[in-house]
């Protein structure tokens, strides 16, 4: 019985006449394959070569962009206050645009170059924070419960209209540049969006306490925290959170990182990835919190309120790959707070 196959006609050597000549289908079916997998490995080449482009093109911007800001953080004249008050909210403006590069390039960078960028980013707050305390000095006061029998009342150009004080008893430190609450136990505290806005926020050795901070800081620093429920608007770049303890974090930013944590809930909203290193029994769930103008905060802040990674968290100190971290866990539907208490409205 004669091969099923298919008649091809190919042209004679005096190109004037036709032969048909019988191809055997598998053949065909092999000339297919061959040609289909030419075109396979192509576009493979094709979206490497893009990907490396990308690659390249984030790397030589994004450490240009660094040194410009190193420069700028090392060079400039700050004998002037309000010359160097000028230049300090420049530098922090290039830092949320660099932090929002990155974010907006991570899904084709690999983990080494995140990783790399992301402390480059951590270096340059730092170094901005370091620079503020040198040239802006810190300038604190006291709001103390009216029974704590202070003998000495703060000069009239120190008060201010916080609102936080509304607890009983303990000390609030507020810092007059750095926007924030430090050394409170047993208190509410609260910042409005017109206190808070576009500042950085600094929360510092709280114990049992609730903060509600409504409005879009620059960056949210979360520093030994015991038993506290924190509940913060959208951040424009990083919160970072250190030595916290037993609390419930609740949080809307471009980047999470969180050092030396153990037993703390996490509602969060991260359109990077959230980083956790040192840690132990975190629990993650999508951010819940709402109040009147978030959307608008949302916009502030630059933030897109539909790109939620809230799940996808890098454990630094675990490398297994394939293996979950037994060092975070998602919060189960039945357990996540869906409303919280309203302890203050934004004004």
């Amino acid at each position: 019985m004669a091969a099923l196959g298919v008649e091809v006609y190919v042209a004679n050597e005096d190109g004037e006449t036709n032969t048909a000549v019988n191809v055997p289908e598998s053949v065909l079916r092999r000339d297919q394959a061959r040609l289909e997998e030419a075109e396979r490995r192509r576009n493979v080449k094709e979206k490497q070569a893009v990907k490396e482009e990308k690659s390249d093109f984030f790397t030589s911007t994004f450490n240009a962009e660094k040194t410009a800001v190193e420069e700028m953080l090392s060079s400039s004249n700050y004998s002037d206050r309000d010359k160097a008050a000028k230049t300090l909210e420049e530098v922090t403006v290039r830092i949320q645009h660099l932090q929002k590069f990155l974010n907006d390039s991570i899904m084709f960078l690999t983990q080494y170059e995140i990783r790399q960028a992301q402390a480059s980013m951590q270096k340059l707050q730092s170094s901005l924070a370091e620079k503020r305390e040198a040239v802006l000095p810190k300038k604190k006061f006291a709001f103390r419960s009216r029974n704590a029998g202070a003998s000495k009342q703060p000069e009239p150009s120190q008060q201010t209209t916080d609102k936080s004080a509304s607890g009983v008893g303990g000390t609030v430190a507020v810092d007059v540049n750095q926007c924030g609450f430090s050394n409170a136990e047993n208190e509410v505290l609260i910042k409005q969006a017109e206190e808070i806005q576009q500042r950085d926020v600094l929360l510092s050795h709280l114990t049992n306490c609730k903060v509600r901070l409504y409005g879009c800081p620059s960056t949210l620093h979360i520093k030994n925290v015991r038993s506290c429920e924190i509940l913060c608007g959208p951040v424009s770049s990083s919160v970072f959170v250190d030595q916290c303890t037993g609390s419930t974090l609740v949080l809307s930013c471009q980047q999470l990182r969180t050092h030396n944590t153990t037993a703390t809930q996490i509602y969060v909203h991260v359109t990077s990835r959230a980083i956790i290193e040192d840690c132990l029994g975190v629990r993650f769930a999508p951010f819940t919190w709402t109040y009147p103008g978030i959307q608008d905060h949302y916009k502030v802040a630059g933030l897109d309120p539909d790109r939620n990674n809230w799940r996808d968290v890098d454990d630094f100190n675990w490398l297994a790959a394939g293996t979950p971290s037994p060092n975070w866990t998602v919060i189960p539907e039945t357990e996540r707070i869906c409303s919280w208490d309203s302890v203050g409205s934004p004004s």
